[in-house]
């Protein structure tokens, strides 16, 4: 984006410091303006560029999950875990149940060193206020003062929304306090405070353009020659999907229920797999997510946005080669690296919110070395590897749309529609495990000129039981390594995270897949009849609950949602939740999606296990065939980490000087 090359001259040598109070000791530090943390007003607001990149900084303190410090944690459920060597990292502290560690976690995106969700959205939050006091102050068209406001409005409700995923209802900031004195403002609850958060994603979707490609249409654009760099900047399309994430999060199982604690009541947190309160959606706010979600992908169907599910075309599905060369990092690998293409920002059109682009070679030490073996240094740099769990595995269901394990009674058992043959656990998988999974006899190391005895030796990987990338300490604790998000070639034969290669993560926010997933659970979270599931409805003409999941898959080449799932609306929650699970693997999600279907601390999602197996086949038989037929025996689940969380597991606490500020400021409750 332009703007940002030209922010410090913009802000005439001052830029809005986080010196301005955002420490991490205090969430109302930020109320206070210090005259010397703030530009001059008369100068930040007099005209559309100065005010435009004063908003730009907002956009570049969006925090990078992957790019927090050298080695970052972003997957708190039960989908990953990290070696020994990675213990202190911030998803092995949730599972001990130490969430307090998130205070000084470094290497945690909630309080990182380099990137902060918490000090950066009081910090922008203040930021948004204080632009939308002073939107009168700018002189310029109504075109200009719209897109200021539309950005402000959006971006107040988002840093919001964000922090509610993780600590619940807040209260809602919407002035620029300046006179010193705390203001005991009360914490609304999760539901209210959504309700505040769609205000603002209602104004900005009014004020806001459609999508980028409507960006570079403005007199704005035009004016400033910003025409194709609108592609980060907050739109209309974008501001509706928020809208109907927010609705969605505030009427899932966890956030109705936790009302009563709003009320003076106790909610009942635990044991809602077997009370069927995971089920148990609040249908008001599910059928006003539904309509924003249907209206949003309407417009997609209707060919009226310029967002779309990115292709899943390949040559060889293992090395992400696309078919042809022009398909080039524009396929479902493109949403999160591009390679050798000048470092350009991966997404496609399919990646709805990003933040700003982290930069040329960005990816070398923060990302592209921490998900593969570090065995006799396939991988450089240190041992701490980041990696799935089996439970992620057994997630992938078959190609015939059936998943392998159903949960009955606290337990994963096999379903014996799925036609899944445990001697030959990788055949005939859903074909995004073959994308996003490094599984036993793997081609690992494409280029071995170079490498040294020990490292051919592990060309192909040994993932079996007591198999050489075994090891806890430099290997796989489960059996598996991911490359969904990094590919297989960042290793010391291909050299992709070498400068040449310009590789570029980036981990979106949301992208189009996620909307398709939120509609369909969002329909089947206010629908009592199945037949609406599986039918088009006025929440949206185009696609059908069963549709959305079913566009999912048939892009990828597998079949959709079976009729064992679509007897009821549970069973195809079910199916829904599921495909959550694979679709958006690695992503982020999964705690929060746990955390909102009240399974957090419910069995089996309490336990993370490895897949252990015996090898069939000699090393040099996958020299010469596909590692997906090869046989085992043996095949087996073994337990690795237990977690033993209570019902104040569902959110995070607050650091202790913050609810001691005022009686109405309370702690979430257990902590």
């Amino acid at each position: 984006m332009k703007y940002i090359k030209n922010i410090k001259t913009l802000f005439c040598g001052s830029l809005l410091l986080l010196a301005g109070g955002v420490s991490l000791t205090s969430c109302t530090d930020w109320l206070d303006k210090d005259p010397d943390s703030i530009i001059r007003e008369d100068e930040a607001f007099k005209n559309f560029k100065n005010f435009q990149g004063y908003i730009e900084e907002i956009y570049s303190l969006i925090p990078s999950k992957e790019m927090v410090n050298y080695c970052t944690a972003w997957n708190f459920g039960d989908d990953a875990v990290h070696n020994p060597e990675g213990y202190a990292h911030m998803d092995h502290q949730v599972d001990l149940g130490n969430y307090r560690n998130w205070y000084t976690n470094s290497q945690c995106w909630l309080n990182g060193d380099r990137s902060s969700l918490w000090r950066n959205s009081w910090y922008c939050i203040r930021k948004c206020n204080l632009g939308i006091e002073n939107i009168n102050s700018m002189v310029g068209t109504d075109e200009e003062r719209d897109l200021l406001l539309g950005q402000m409005y959006f971006f107040r409700a988002w840093w919001h929304f964000e922090l509610m995923c993780y600590f619940g209802g807040l209260p809602y900031i919407d002035k620029a306090f300046v006179d010193g004195h705390i203001p005991e403002l009360p914490r609304l609850s999760f539901q209210e405070c959504a309700d505040r958060c769609a205000e603002d994603f209602e104004r900005a979707s009014e004020l806001l353009p459609l999508d980028p490609a409507d960006w570079d249409k403005t007199l704005v654009a035009k004016d400033n020659g910003t025409e194709t760099w609108n592609q980060l900047r907050a739109n209309k399309f974008m501001a509706l999907c928020y809208l109907g994430k927010c609705y969605l999060w505030a009427g899932s199982p966890l956030m109705k229920e936790f009302e009563k604690w709003n009320k003076g009541g106790q909610p009942v947190l635990l044991g809602a797999s077997q009370n069927g309160k995971t089920y148990d959606y609040d249908e008001k706010y599910c059928k006003k997510a539904a309509e924003a979600l249907g209206r949003a992908l309407d417009l997609v169907a209707k060919g009226q946005v310029s967002y779309k599910l990115a292709e899943f075309k390949y040559a060889s599905i293992y090395d992400h080669e696309e078919k042809t060369d022009e398909l080039k990092n524009k396929t479902y690998s493109g949403i999160f690296y591009t390679e050798g293409d000048g470092w350009k920002m991966p997404g496609v059109d399919e990646a709805i919110f990003r933040g700003a682009h982290p930069g040329a070679n960005s990816s070398n030490w923060n990302c592209a070395k921490i998900f593969g073996p570090k065995v006799a240094g396939i991988v450089e740099h240190d041992n701490i590897i980041h990696h799935p769990t089996g439970n992620l595995i057994d997630q992938y269901g078959m190609a015939n749309g059936q998943p392998i394990y159903l949960v009955e009674n606290g337990h994963y058992v096999i379903n014996p529609k799925a036609e899944w043959d445990p001697t030959h656990p990788y055949k005939g998988r859903d074909p995004r495990f073959y994308h996003d999974i490094v599984f036993d006899g793997f081609h690992y190391v494409l280029k071995t000129d170079g490498l040294n005895a020990a490292q051919k030796e592990h060309e192909y990987c040994s993932l079996y039981t007591d198999g050489a990338m075994r090891a806890v300490d430099n290997g796989s604790s489960t059996g598996y390594f991911i490359q969904k998000l990094v590919p297989h070639q960042c290793n010391i034969g291909d050299k992709w995270y070498d400068w040449g290669h310009n590789l570029q993560t980036y981990l979106p926010y949301m992208r189009l897949a996620d909307v398709y997933l939120m509609f369909a659970e969002a329909m089947a979270g206010f629908s009592h009849d199945v037949k609406d599931l599986k039918t088009v409805t006025l929440y949206c003409p185009s696609v059908s609950a069963v549709g959305a999941i079913n566009a999912l898959r048939e892009r990828v080449g597998m079949e959709g949602v079976q009729d064992n799932f679509l007897d009821t609306r549970e069973h195809f929650l079910d199916e829904v939740r599921r495909e959550r699970a694979v679709e958006l693997s690695f992503e982020g999600f999964r705690w929060c999606d746990l955390q909102r279907w009240l399974l957090l601390t419910e069995a089996p999602y309490t336990e993370k296990y490895s897949h252990e197996f015996e090898r069939m086949q000699n090393a040099s038989w996958f020299k010469k065939n596909d590692p997906k037929d090869a046989q085992v025996a043996n095949f087996r689940h073994k337990s690795l980490i237990k977690r033993h969380l209570e019902a104040k597991h569902y959110w995070f606490p607050f650091p202790e000087k913050d609810v001691y500020l005022y009686e109405g400021f309370k702690q979430n409750p257990g902590w």
